[in-house]
């Protein structure tokens, strides 16, 4: 009887795949950081590019302005064209200037006395008027422009300054009442009430406290008033001709039968965006502020 001798299959070792590291914490701060970047670029690549071709655009000879090419010989036929050719805009420039101006030394007082009373006291029918201020900003435009039209017409104010402020009035002042109302509720109480014991009076609490507290907020106001005043395009058509033109029912006029004046178009695109660049570069701190202060209390 033979006996069989048994061996030991030899053990085979299987080999697992080394499990991959997860990224650290380093690694995922620079990816969102790298993120960040690149659609902060994105971004400003598509606001800052139209700006940058439209003053290319602007200082191109009027045989260039279709051409893609960069290089070209920079030219001011546009803007003498608009200024002192037959596309005269001088005066519409004057009478937008004038107008966005009266209207925004006007509102922002209007506005910063109503948001305070809205504020602070608490009259009958007060958050129904309230409620009626913010509904103005539902209405179109269109739907109040015949009436405008006919009460001006009545009383001999078309094409004149007067008619314009007003119509800008009624839509701006509602506005900052309610932006300026944000800022007024979150200033404290406690320093009104302490200025009142040193015996300020209603309108020297006005001027000396809520004034300076409010100050960012009133920046953000002048900015918003003049710059919808400036590009208020719908009354100054049906109620301005000539005399009181502005600077936006004026560039209608480079649109003509036999096609569009690009270049000019351009040049007048540069000069409609000068005032509000430099009133943004004026107030850029506490417009930067107030932007952020309202909304917090």
């Amino acid at each position: 009887m033979t006996e069989l001798a048994t061996h030991p299959a030899p053990a085979t070792t299987s080999r697992r795949p080394a499990p991959r590291s997860a990224p650290n914490r380093g690694q995922l701060r620079t990816l969102g950081v790298v993120l960040r970047v690149l659609s902060t670029l994105a971004i400003l690549f598509f606001i800052l590019f139209p700006i940058f071709w439209l003053a290319v655009t602007a200082f191109k000879p009027e045989g260039e302005v279709f051409s893609t090419s960069l290089v070209f010989t920079p030219s001011l036929e546009s803007f003498g064209e608009i200024l002192g050719g037959n596309n005269d805009l001088v005066r519409p420039i004057f009478n937008s200037v004038v107008i966005g101006v009266i209207t925004t030394l006007i509102s922002v007082p209007l506005a910063l006395l109503a948001a305070y009373a809205f504020s602070r006291y608490r009259f009958p029918g007060h958050r129904g008027l309230l409620l009626a201020i913010v509904a103005t900003q539902f209405i179109p435009g269109v739907a109040i422009a015949l009436p405008f039209l006919t009460l001006f017409r009545s009383l001999g104010m078309i094409d004149t300054h007067a008619a314009l402020i007003i119509v800008n009035l009624s839509l701006v002042v509602p506005y900052i009442t309610w932006l300026l109302k944000g800022f007024v509720d979150g200033l404290p109480i406690e320093i009104e009430e302490a200025a009142r014991l040193d015996g300020c009076s209603q309108v020297t609490l006005l001027w000396r406290v809520i004034t300076p507290l409010a100050a960012p907020g009133i920046f953000v106001s002048v900015v918003f008033s003049f710059l919808l005043s400036w590009n208020e395009f719908l009354f100054p058509t049906f109620l301005a001709r000539t005399e009181a033109s502005t600077l936006p029912v004026g560039l209608m006029t480079l649109v003509r039968p036999e096609g569009v004046a690009w270049g000019q178009m351009a040049a007048a695109g540069l000069l409609v965006m000068v005032p509000m660049l430099i009133l943004a570069l004026l107030v850029r701190k506490h417009f930067a502020q107030g932007m952020t202060m309202g909304a917090v209390k």
